[in-house]
């Protein structure tokens, strides 16, 4: 099974895409709506692959709101919480069913142990920046490459971003005194490093993405970098 994910600018356009993946053929259960709002009925945790950084799904569920009732038409029920930094975000579909009514603490573990598929690992910190700067995230998971390219051509045709489009910009958006200089043949194995950095605590946990390239001096420099805009960042969400 993979994942498909688009990024919304909209929530209606969003809920729309929702609407028509399901009725393209996509079992309810395998979409997913994030999104952030004002009021507390709003979560912000997905399944995630196997192999993820520990301690990402106890800090993603560390402060719970209350569960919601229905969710967004066809797609079930909700579950909500406020995440530090984001602020307060709701997830219908999979994730919101999964953990409906269950605690903070208990949603951390559940994503921790049990949650092993769905988005790639390095996809969360491009989702979470997205949430963050008030956007909404739909996430589809399908069997097969056919389904993947349907679901793909929905999400377009709502004026989604899909995923690679948006590390992109939110590369490129990246002050110099934040992403650190390299030179221009450098970038993509210094991006590599950095963007690692934004999931993951220990560069060995990566090699099985990246192979002999976290030993190249320019990702781990990236590597380096990248820690530092993540500890900087947080510092921030803490002010």
């Amino acid at each position: 099974m993979k994942s498909v994910a688009g990024i919304f600018t909209s929530r209606d356009a969003a809920e729309r895409a929702v609407q028509r993946l399901a009725a393209s053929g996509i079992a309810r259960d395998h979409l997913t709506l994030l999104t952030p709002g004002t009021d507390v009925r709003r979560l912000a945790s997905i399944p995630v692959d196997d192999g993820e950084a520990p301690g990402t799904g106890a800090a993603i569920g560390a402060v719970t709101g209350a569960a919601a009732g229905a969710g967004v038409g066809t797609i079930g029920a909700a579950v909500s919480l406020v995440v530090p930094g984001i602020g307060p975000i709701i997830a219908f579909g999979l994730l919101g069913a999964a953990l409906f009514g269950v605690g903070g603490a208990a949603i951390g573990t559940a994503l921790e142990n049990t949650l092993t598929q769905g988005v790639p690992r390095d996809d969360l910190f491009v989702i979470e920046d997205a949430l963050r700067s008030g956007q909404s995230v739909v996430i589809a998971l399908v069997e097969d490459e056919a389904s993947a390219q349907r679901a793909h051509a929905v999400l377009r045709e709502e004026g989604a971003l899909d995923m690679e489009t948006a590390r992109d910009r939110w590369w490129s958006a990246l002050p110099e005194a934040e992403r650190g200089r390299f030179e221009p043949v450098e970038e993509h194995v210094y991006r590599c490093g950095f963007e690692a950095a934004q999931w993951c605590d220990d560069r060995e946990n990566v090699r099985p993405l990246h192979a002999d390239m976290i030993d190249e001096p320019a990702f781990v420099r990236g590597w380096e970098r990248g820690h530092e805009y993540r500890y900087a960042r947080s510092l921030r969400k803490s002010a």
